[in-house]
């Protein structure tokens, strides 16, 4: 199994060359914020190991609401952020962008205040590549390789597939037979490949053991201090609650219009947006332990297709800025925004609630858990109004949902499963 990665490399940009990097960015596109893969800046659809990446403008225009805890609002500049999600090491992937797009990575990266255009890019991209609060992948394990080879199977197989009703297990069987023939056939062809697994690298599992038994370990140690301490933390945080200001004002035309105009060119949409920490130690406190919590169950837990209840995220990633003042939020996901607002509004509300409600403005909660989120007209403002266009999008599998992808998985299962019962070949055969 490859394990997969990312990479978050944000760099403040210079305020003068501000409009000619978003003009630059926009040559890389086919339609609106979505990459031509064969672009000449940075070519996307040569990198096998690339799941999705983006480049987005950091610039938020909410900077002032700081300013309601009576904190001067600071001088921050816009970044621009190159984002990636790839299988294997971030590094390698990195490594193989830059071997071959060097020369449009600094055309791009040229309008940054600190880049050198003589300088050594990768070891700048690395050192601008942010830590991750937390990350998530909807399926540990699923490569860029897999899903393309497996589409293809499908696809394939879908063709040759005899559509006639079936009559007998033994007429299924045959069925099947047949099929895998045709797929060894295609394969002795070099017209569809199945490439195995590779092993699962040794260092990653055990980076992973230690990282729960340290989990674990932490938690324990935790939580005699944690039920001690918890009359005060309820208190403080009904407090907090009571009197944090709430800003969710309905979101700009001209806004809603320049978001909705980067959406739904594909089955799957992109979704970038950064706001405000709460001050104060409470908040603080409670936004580290809940991304350490995030992350620890996106690492251990929900690995096979789930976050939470929610199937329709492909990637996700919460990174913390301006020396963690600020929460920036990606995700790739399926169907159009409003189906994945509702997705977790009706499955994660508390989720949300507890990931983001340290954010400045956010729905009144109760007891952390409830409200929130689920005042479903103020937090659909608030997230919106939170929201920043994509300049760049790219996804390696257009067309291609998460379902479409588990379907494609269980075809290739079905197909190389050594003895399959007359029920197994049956509701094998009605996959294709």
């Amino acid at each position: 199994m490859t394990p997969q990665s990312q990479f978050t490399v944000v760099a403040p940009i210079e305020k003068s060359r501000e409009p000619a990097l978003r003009q630059l960015l926009g040559t890389m596109n086919s339609v609106p914020g979505v990459a031509d893969p064969n672009n000449a800046l940075v070519p996307f659809g040569e990198f096998s190991s690339l799941h999705f990446a983006r480049f987005a403008l950091l610039d938020d225009p909410n900077q002032g609401d700081i300013e309601v805890y009576g904190v001067s609002r600071p001088d921050l500049p816009s970044y621009l952020a190159f984002i990636g999600d790839c299988d294997g090491p971030a590094h390698e992937c990195l490594v193989q962008i830059v071997r071959r797009a060097a020369a449009g990575l600094r055309e791009i990266f040229r309008h940054c205040a600190d880049f050198a255009a003589d300088g050594d890019l990768l070891s700048w991209m690395a050192a601008h590549d942010l830590p991750i609060a937390a990350s998530y992948v909807n399926w540990v394990g699923r490569t860029v390789r897999q899903i393309r080879e497996e589409s293809a199977l499908q696809r394939a197989l879908a063709a040759k597939v005899d559509r006639s009703p079936v009559t007998s297990g033994a007429a299924a069987r045959q069925r099947r037979s047949d099929l895998v023939a045709f797929v060894r056939e295609e394969i002795a062809a070099k017209r569809l490949s199945l490439t195995p697994p590779a092993p699962t690298p040794l260092s990653w599992r055990l980076a992973k053991l230690a990282n729960l038994a340290a989990g674990v370990l932490v938690a324990l140690l935790a939580l005699p201090v944690v039920l001690l301490t918890s009359p005060f933390w309820v208190v403080a945080l009904r407090r907090h609650e009571n009197q944090d200001p709430e800003i969710c004002p309905r979101p700009a035309a001209a806004l809603l219009h320049e978001l909705q105009n980067l959406e739904d060119f594909d089955v799957s949409n992109q979704y970038t947006a950064l706001g405000w920490a709460k001050p104060g130690l409470l908040r603080s406190t409670l936004m580290t332990s809940v991304l350490a919590a995030v992350q620890f169950i996106c690492r251990h837990v929900s690995t096979r297709g789930f976050l939470g209840r929610v199937q329709s995220i492909h990637f996700a990633r919460w990174v913390l800025i301006d020396d963690r003042r600020r929460l920036f939020f990606m995700s790739n996901y399926d169907g159009g925004h409003q189906a994945y607002m509702d997705d977790f509004i009706n499955k994660v509300a508390f989720g949300l609630n507890v990931t983001f409600s340290n954010g400045v403005g956010w729905p009144h909660t109760e007891w952390l858990l409830a409200k929130g989120a689920r005042r479903e007209h103020l937090f659909k403002y608030f997230q919106r109004r939170h929201q920043l266009p994509t300049q760049v999008w790219y996804k390696a599998y257009p067309g291609l949902t998460l379902i479409d992808m588990e379907r494609n998985a269980r075809i290739r299962q079905g197909l190389e499963q050594g003895d399959p019962s007359d029920a197994e070949v049956l509701a094998w055969l009605k996959l294709l």
